[in-house]
């Protein structure tokens, strides 16, 4: 069975794990269809980011589905909607895990973080030259791992990153050396499976997560669908708003370009990869931001432009969804200590600087996303009519 209980409460939501590729691993989607079709007026999609393995999105789920629960005034005046409220809740768990804690002078430390990059005889040795230099030497280059960053570059499949721009690694680490918390000559490791992970995380909205979105339409035509990621898991949330018909899109913390959504991109041809989300989301589209979030403040732009920032007046053309709000397009400007109303079929940039603040490591406070205020959020995101 796939449904997870939640501390506190007499609710559960259901788990549904996948591969890198989007295919399910289990057969947990059967439960989801089922409890579908009982009647259900509203299912909530949840999708955790990057560096998620099954126990952290179980931990992250649970605490938010809790925080949710806790906000009684809410789920009440949900209940009173026309035509009640149902509710079924489902945590969506993709492959994310690109850095973990493991032992960096562990032999398995090195297999694992080759086997993130496509694995082989060829990147476990580049791997293995570069995490026995950071060993030894971890605040200098030398050649033979300039040369190890060269080939696992060009090895990499899906690489570069999305703009086109070539990985320069000796770049990215002397950046990287003006903010010690980015970490020395690893840090190009940490930009090269980001990459990795930020298109696995668009290719699992457009597969896996989009499919169990759509049979769960089918199974429930009535049913409002509300998409939730955070993080990465914006990037997959946004995905299948653009093929399920989703009454609400909440995007917390979005490892994402901030001209997603653009009528047109800051120098370049053409508008925003999601721009066609617009228009199809008929509640409101709620993204938050934090200047404490250190992840989508500094690690994001960093990565996504191999350290080459272009300032482009006060927003940065490589910016993340987290730091900045959308931009490109209208929308509200918010502060959550007041958020006003929400519109519906309207994009909301909300500060949430003085809620999401809690420090942890070199993310800052990207992950600090389970308080009552952000719940309360998502709750008017849905009540709204």
């Amino acid at each position: 069975m796939s449904r997870e209980s939640v501390p506190g409460h007499d609710i559960s939501y259901h788990l549904v794990c996948f591969d890198e590729t989007g295919n399910e691993r289990g057969r947990e989607s059967a439960d989801v269809l089922y409890d579908a079709r009982r009647d259900v007026t509203d299912v909530f999609f949840f999708i955790h980011g990057w560096n998620g393995d099954v126990p952290a999105a179980r931990q992250q789920y649970g605490q938010w589905v809790k925080t949710m629960a806790d906000c009684r005034a809410e789920r009440e005046a949900a209940h009173r909607l026309p035509g009640g409220f149902k509710s079924l809740l489902v945590g969506l768990h993709w492959p994310s895990k690109a850095w973990g804690d493991e032992d960096v002078r562990s032999d398995e430390f090195i297999k694992a973080q080759a086997a993130r990059l496509g694995g082989g005889a060829g990147r476990v040795a580049a791997v293995r030259t570069i995490v026995e230099a950071a060993r030894q030497h971890p605040c200098r280059m030398s050649t033979a791992v300039k040369q190890a960053y060269d080939y696992l570059e060009s090895s990499v499949p899906d690489l570069p990153g999305e703009d086109g721009m070539p990985f320069d690694a000796e770049q990215l680490y002397r950046a990287c050396l003006e903010d010690p918390a980015l970490g020395g000559i690893l840090s190009p490791l940490r930009i090269l499976t980001f990459w990795k992970m930020k298109r696995r995380a668009k290719v699992f909205g457009e597969s896996g997560a989009a499919r169990i979105a759509r049979e769960v339409a089918q199974a429930a035509p009535s049913a409002r669908i509300h998409l939730m990621g955070h993080s990465f898991g914006c990037i997959t949330a946004t995905a299948m708003a653009n093929v399920v018909p989703a009454a609400t899109l909440t995007l917390m913390q979005g490892a994402m370009s901030l001209w997603s959504f653009a009528e047109r991109l800051p120098g370049e041809p053409g508008s925003g990869y999601f721009r066609g989300v617009l228009g199809r989301v008929p509640g409101p589209i709620i993204v938050t931001t934090s200047t404490h979030d250190y992840a989508i403040g500094k690690f994001y732009p960093l990565a996504a432009r191999s350290g080459r920032q272009v300032d482009l007046d006060e927003y940065p053309k490589y910016g993340g969804l987290g730091s900045h709000g959308v931009q490109g397009t209208y929308a509200h400007g918010h502060n959550i200590g007041s958020p006003g109303e929400l519109s519906r079929g309207q994009v909301h940039n909300v500060d949430c600087t003085s809620v999401i603040r809690r420090i942890d490591g070199i993310a800052g406070a990207h992950n600090d996303i389970c308080h009552p205020e952000l719940a309360r959020l998502l709750w008017r995101a849905v009540l709204a009519r």
